[in-house]
């Protein structure tokens, strides 16, 4: 590659002083450094706009402080939209302010993505980490979850929206592990910014699966990125409102389809089977029996309906 592209990375943060210092300094040690870091400050009142503000002065020009008017928060999605809108990268890189990138990052899914003109995102597996509390206990719990797809493979629309969570049994990429050209982030409109509050648990899902439907993408076999397990992170704070969160997204897809009138049979089917859970709940609890106990509820169902076809 004779020329570099910049690179806009966007962290979107709110109250993140514990940990937001460490995944800037992950930014930094990057082997590639055609890069720009846009520290966007979603209303903040801890220490972490202090931070964002002093790496801004220290790194003029490379690293940029961004806040809503009147530092007011607006959700994740409206803040990452902002980023990209300032942002001068040909290609945007989101990362979270809690996770931390592998110093090669940016420098391996720059080289594929350059690789394959045809593809609009880069992704792979993340690190699943525990470790980070230097606690014995949690060295251990650190993994890697395989990706669910074939990997180091180009797959074309709509193909990922259907093999992947949550849709699909594929595990769905961590927004800390992506890379994506910015053409791609523009056509399809940037994050749903509806997915605010406790829908942002899904938030990432219906971008990702916006990128799916409209270019191809890249999945790679390898490992960019650590996500951070804690207990202060969206997914543990609102994975008690899980079904509801998920029929929202389920219910905005289905809008978004007709909407873009996506007319591919598998994806309408995929959605049909995601659906079934939450328009017939008894059934679904059924189907979740363990066999025999099915088999037993069956005998005395199917004598009643003999018995009523008799008396008819």
């Amino acid at each position: 590659m004779n020329r570099k592209p910049l690179v806009s990375v966007i962290v979107s943060f709110l109250n993140a002083e514990r940990f937001i210092k460490e995944t800037i300094e992950s930014v930094l040690a990057q082997t590639y450094e055609y890069w720009e870091l846009l520290l966007v400050d979603d209303g903040s009142d801890d220490g972490s706009t202090s931070i964002a503000r002093r790496y801004a002065e220290l790194y003029p020009g490379k690293i940029h402080y961004l806040e809503h008017e009147g530092h007011q928060n607006h959700g994740v999605c409206v803040s990452r939209n902002l980023g990209i809108r300032y942002s001068k990268g040909e290609y945007i890189a989101i990362l979270d302010a809690d996770d931390v990138w592998l110093s090669h990052k940016l420098e391996r899914q720059v080289e594929i993505i350059g690789s394959h003109p045809e593809v609009a995102m880069v992704y792979g597996a993340s690190e699943y980490w525990n470790s980070w509390t230097g606690k014995p206990e949690d060295a251990k719990r650190d993994f890697i979850p395989e990706l669910g797809v074939q990997t180091n493979t180009v797959f074309n629309p709509p193909k990922l929206a259907i093999l992947c969570h949550p849709l699909g049994e594929g595990t769905a990429p961590c927004p800390s592990n992506i890379l994506l050209r910015r053409e791609t982030v523009e056509n399809i409109g940037g994050f749903e910014e509806d997915f605010r509050g406790m829908y942002q648990l899904y938030e990432d899902q219906a971008f990702l699966i916006k990128v799916y439907l409209s270019a191809p993408v890249f999945a790679a076999g390898e490992c960019w990125d650590r996500y951070r397990i804690h207990p202060y992170s969206c997914m543990a704070r609102t994975s008690q409102f899980h079904d509801e969160i998920r029929l929202f997204f389920l219910k905005w897809l289905e809008a978004y389809l007709t909407e873009q009138e996506i007319r591919d049979i598998n994806i309408w089917k995929a959605l049909r089977r995601a659906f079934w859970p939450y328009q017939h709940p008894h059934l679904y609890r059924l189907s979740k029996l363990p066999g025999n106990l099915v088999e037993q509820i069956k005998k005395p169902v199917k004598r009643a309906v003999r018995t009523l076809l008799t008396e008819s």
